[in-house]
């Protein structure tokens, strides 16, 4: 056997060793491992078989369990897709309905409605060729090729709704079967019986309901035993098509010479059923006597001739007309516009002399044939729809076929042609064949209960009913056969947790769980038992499922999707956006609420998947349209810098990782998501030191440690680790080069180096200073969040207390604009905000307090203002005492660090000098000099640092006062806000600037150091 994880089809162990014998291709033999060579690769492929799937595969596990064998696809486009699709395409509403619908609305608007629904199909399966050749296309058809083109979520949406709409279809075609069956063939069979007229619309609900249930049920067992012996009778059922349509033509010929006899009663001008009279007359004479008919007593209170009747009857006669005045009888002028009505609306010839009656109230109770249903055309669209879905059949059995890429188009799109001449022609062949109150006449209630269009046929009526029964019969069991495997394969791809029940079936596969889903649903059909309210509940979804497909279609196209090559070259992104305007068009047209519920139900999935789905990546679509749109924007925002209205903290998140690469500060990540939520762009990035060859699996650990904790934390955005050969370097790197065109950081949110103090080595502290003097360059903020662990979780809820703003020195008003943004999050969303602002001696305070007031109303923020006053007071001695032992500090680690150096130095032998003179070699100065020399130089320096260095001193000085006053303004605070002072310019001082800030944030225990990036992010304007 093939190893399949082998690049090499036919690559085994006992060949291994030949593999790379030849000489030729040396030069890629270390390619050769993950790489497979062309031929190899092209073997494979022409060797490659799409097996049967689908259904057929379950009747092949039935019939052979043992020694299964899949056998190569062997059918054509005429059996594979065009026979299937004309099949699907006509059934239950071209028997049972068209002629009404031609009544009804007219030659015209019939028409109307033919076109428009056959140009959406037709512009639909062109769009579907284009998918469905771009690429092998597995069992699945729609659902596999929305799903592929416009992501998981919206397969799994369209993908649903194409299954609840194949479902309800197998409703519709139950409830016809029964229809025939109880109205045409053995009316005897009903149950419920209607004493009065006025009951027998609810007596043929309650029957349809009883024998669909049971019709469903009988159904839904031959399914489960075994789909082999629906594909059986698929043939039978074909064929009974087929032969329905040829009579229904013979029958039209026929017509033009030879009309068949079927005689039509008109009371005035009011059609009567036929069920209950043999004679259209109102007396007779027998043996020269008048007698009253069995029409009379209908009208009458008694057979007598003196008895009393119903007003109408009695002014007006009774005439005959023909039902079928035949093809050259002219009738066609009567019905080329249509007649609307409400229900109860009597059919009626208007070319008849009529005398109404001033008491029409008995009217419902008379045997007029009226209206069951309230008629309007877009009612009649709805119920149409039905009669052109099923352009799918072909696509679903694409593994099934030889050459699909060939077959689909040219099989698909010559059904619609085909399907389109005959509903056009009939359209036009009803109406001038026909009268026009047998058309309106829905159940054929005029001609003695006999379906309408059967009477047209030739030989017999009974040729179209026994064939409309067989065809509502078989595309029942398809949509029984069809609609589990596709729920099945929905559940299969696992993008809908709650449906993975429903992937499981019996050991070959067959679905029987979703089998018993779709029973049930179709059963909820069965129980509306109104074939003319189910067909637009159907109508929505398959017109979903086609908005979509010409959608997917039309975003390849505009995309321009390398891998959008299909074989079928017919198809412009025109043509498919026309076709997606059309089925929304038509879905609001049908019934806008209908359309409402099922674009509710999608969304609602879509949502569902999105969020809770199994993550899947298809090259979908939606992806490259994403990605375009990115585009876009970010050309966009890169043309000016953003307004100070639309200033908000885009933010580059430095984090620090442990030595098992896990995040050392989750809390930073949970505080980020505080300030942003959700909002603007958020970067995470981090380093690690080394070379990315050395390093690059630990950066993908890195990365997934990271995104684990952004997903703990509740943080959208990027994550990015860069491997270099320093930390201070890779942080300067993620500075300057983080984000894209517009979409750039412009505030940097780090930790404060906590452990500075304890650690000897000062690479630490350093880096964070230059870190503090790359954002200052860079003219970006920066945030110092120091004991940042003790800062609360997003799961926390701050009760009352403050946010504390200490405002130095402006900078930009990036103090002011941080504890809003932060109070719009819950946890921080019951502090309350105060500004302290620090006044000198000089300062007129309770001025400074008016005018901040003012300030912050125009910013239209809510804060309690405090303005501070820090007298001049003499440098105490315990500032001298803090700065002496900060700068004793200094030394002694510069002297630690020079001593260490030399140590190192003297574990290693000198080199031997190779200079050619003694002298040269004498002149370098000994290790023992240089340690005498720093040592001496260390006591010197401790000894006068503290009078020579007074600027040490006042800037301690700072710290130590404002700390005491912060401290005891705002030590309760939850969180304090401080201006951050910069960095000396003195490098030499920087561990000096460390002491500095370590000394003004003791005794406080969050704390939020900011420093502005140099331009103003808050305005007063609106």
């Amino acid at each position: 056997m093939p190893k399949e994880s082998s690049p090499f089809i036919n690559n085994t162990d006992n060949d291994k060793g030949n593999l790379y014998d030849g000489k030729n291709m040396a030069l890629f033999e270390e390619e050769m491992d993950s790489n497979p060579m062309v031929s190899s690769l092209l073997n494979k492929l022409a060797n490659y078989t799409n097996l049967t799937q689908g259904v057929k595969e379950h009747e092949e596990a039935d019939d052979d369990e043992g020694s299964f064998r899949y056998k190569s696809p062997a059918l054509g486009t005429l059996i594979g897709v065009y026979l299937p699709c004309l099949q699907n395409i006509l059934g239950v509403i071209l028997f049972l309905r068209l002629t009404w619908i031609v009544g009804t609305a007219g030659i015209m608007e019939s028409l109307a409605i033919v076109v428009m629904t056959c140009s959406c199909t037709m512009l639909t399966a062109i769009s579907m060729s284009a998918i469905a050749t771009n690429g092998v296309v597995p069992a699945g058809g729609s659902y596999y090729m929305i799903s592929r083109s416009l992501g998981p979520e919206f397969g799994g949406a369209v993908g649903l709704c194409f299954y609840l709409g194949t479902t309800f279809a197998g409703s519709m075609y139950i409830l016809g079967t029964i229809e025939i069956l109880l109205t045409y063939i053995v009316p005897s069979a009903a149950i419920f019986k209607a004493e009065k007229k006025e009951d027998e619309a609810e007596a043929l609900l309650n029957n349809m309901r009883v024998y669909g249930t049971c019709c469903l049920t009988l159904m839904s067992l031959v399914v489960f035993v075994g789909v082999k012996y629906v594909n059986k009778l698929a043939l039978v059922f074909l064929a009974c098509v087929i032969l329905s349509i040829l009579a229904i033509y013979a029958g039209v010929i026929k017509t033009a010479f030879e009309p068949p006899d079927f005689p039509i009663c008109l009371l005035g001008n009011r059609t009567l059923q036929n069920h209950n009279f043999d004679q259209c007359l109102k007396t007779m004479e027998v043996d020269n006597v008048t007698v009253t008919t069995k029409l009379w007593s209908l009208f009458c209170d008694s057979p007598d001739l003196n008895a009393t009747c119903n007003e109408y009857f009695t002014l007006n006669n009774v005439t005959v007309i023909q039902g079928i005045p035949g093809l050259t009888s002219g009738v066609i002028r009567d019905n080329i516009w249509g007649d609307y009505g409400p229900n109860g609306m009597l059919v009626e010839n208007k070319h008849q002399a009529s005398e109404p009656a001033a008491d029409t109230s008995q009217d419902i109770y008379m045997p007029y044939v009226a209206n069951d249903i309230t008629t309007f055309f877009t009612l009649l669209v709805g119920i149409y729809f039905p009669s052109v879905t099923g352009i799918m059949a072909g696509s679903n059995r694409s593994g099934d076929l030889r050459d699909a890429q060939k077959s689909i188009p040219i099989g698909t799109i010559m059904a619609i042609a085909t399907t389109t001449f005959i509903y056009i022609s009939s359209v036009i062949l009803f109406g001038a064949c026909i009268e026009g109150v047998v058309l309106r006449d829905k159940f054929g209630d005029s001609v003695k209960g006999n379906l309408v269009i059967g009477i047209l046929a030739w030989p017999s009526p009974w040729v179209i009913v026994i064939g409309s029964f067989f065809s509502c019969c078989g595309a029942g069991l398809q949509s029984l056969t069809g609609a589990p495997r596709l729920l099945q394969a929905i559940a299969r791809d696992g993008i809908v947790p709650f449906l993975q029940v429903f992937g499981h079936g019996k050991a070959n596969g067959e679905p029987t769980w979703a089998l018993l889903l779709t029973g049930g649903i179709c059963e909820i059909g069965i129980l509306i038992a109104s074939l003319d309210a189910v067909a637009p509940i159907l109508s929505m979804f398959f017109l979903m499922c086609y908005l979509f497909v010409n959608l997917a279609c039309a975003l390849q196209t505009l995309l321009r999707t390398p891998n959008w090559r299909p074989r079928f070259k017919f198809y412009h992104w025109a043509l498919s956006f026309l076709g997606a305007s059309l089925c929304l068009s038509l879905m609001f047209i049908s019934s806008w609420y209908y359309a409402l519920v099922a674009m509710l139900i999608a969304g609602c999935i879509y949502k569902y998947i999105e969020y809770r789905g199994a993550e899947k990546e298809w090259g979908d679509g939606i992806n490259g349209l994403s990605l375009n749109a990115a585009r876009y924007a970010l050309i966009r925002l890169e043309e000016a810098p953003p307004h100070t209205k639309n200033w908000r903290p885009q933010m580059l998140l430095l984090l620090n990782l442990d030595s098992d690469h896990a995040v050392k500060h989750p809390r930073l990540l949970s505080f980020c998501t505080q300030l942003k939520a959700g909002k603007g762009l958020t970067i995470v990035g981090s380093v690690l030191e080394g070379t990315y060859m050395t390093k690059e699996a630990e950066v993908k650990k890195a990365e997934q440690n990271i995104k684990s904790s952004m997903t703990t934390e509740r943080t959208k955005g990027f994550c990015h680790v860069v491997a270099s050969s320093n930390l201070r370097d890779g942080f300067s790197h993620l500075i300057q080069t983080a984000g894209l065109g517009g979409m750039k950081h412009n505030t940097v949110l780090m930790a404060w180096p906590g452990t500075w103090k304890q650690s000897n080595d000062p690479v630490s502290w350093k880096n964070f200073i230059e870190t503090v003097r790359e954002t200052t360059a860079a003219h970006q903020a920066l945030l110092v969040a120091k004991n940042v662990d003790s800062f609360p979780t997003n799961a926390d809820r701050l009760g009352q207390g403050t946010i504390d703003v200490w405002w130095v020195v402006h900078d930009g008003g990036l103090l002011m604009l941080l504890p809003f943004l932060l109070r719009q999050h819950k946890v921080w969303r019951k502090c309350k905000m105060r500004i302290f602002t620090v006044a000198n001696m000089d300062d007129n305070s309770i001025q400074m307090k008016k005018d901040l007031q003012m300030f912050l109303y125009h910013l239209r923020l809510d804060a309690e203002v405090e303005v501070v006053e820090m007298h001049d007071s003499d440098i105490s001695a315990f500032t001298y005492e803090k700065t002496l032992v900060m700068e004793q500090r200094s030394q002694m680690l510069k002297q630690m660090q020079l001593s260490r150096t030399e140590r190192e130095r003297e574990v290693t032998p000198p080199p031997v000098c190779r200079a050619h003179s003694l002298q040269q070699c004498s002149n370098r100065p000994s290790t023992l000099v240089r340690v005498v020399f720093g040592l001496s130089l260390l006591f010197f320096t401790v000894t006068l640092v503290w009078y020579r260095n007074q600027s040490n001193v006042r800037r301690m000085h700072t710290a130590v006062k404002l700390n005491e006053v912060v401290v005891n303004k705002s030590q309760g605070a939850h969180l304090v806000l401080l201006n951050m002072p910069g960095p000396p310019k003195n490098r030499g001082g920087d561990e000096n600037y460390m002491e500095f800030l370590e000394v003004l944030l003791e005794g406080l225990n969050r704390v939020l150091l900011v420093r502005g990036g140099g331009r103003e992010v808050i305005t007063i304007y609106s």
